[in-house]
């Protein structure tokens, strides 16, 4: 998936399923959106999902420094390039 598409499947997940409006990609998804740590359990399962395998809790644990729409995207791409290695 690209940059491009992977930002598509994430704002919606965040539009559809946790009601962001008009998410921006360096919006601090907690002081902007009130995005949890239940939000963000709920968010890897989604990307789970969307990605068709299970994220480590290794690769988990490297989720607690995400902040924003961009870091998620950081973070897929990452996992993406060490599940294709």
């Amino acid at each position: 998936m690209t940059r491009d598409e992977l930002q598509g499947k994430i704002v919606a997940i965040l539009v559809d399923e946790f009601e962001f409006e008009d998410p921006g990609l360096t919006d601090n998804l907690r002081d902007d959106h009130g995005f949890d740590s239940i939000d963000a359990i709920e968010l890897l399962a989604k990307i789970e999902d969307m990605l068709g395998y299970q994220i480590s809790r290794k690769e988990k644990e490297q989720a607690m420094s995400i902040r924003t729409i961009s870091d998620i995207l950081d973070y897929i791409e990452t996992i993406q390039t060490a599940h294709s290695s």
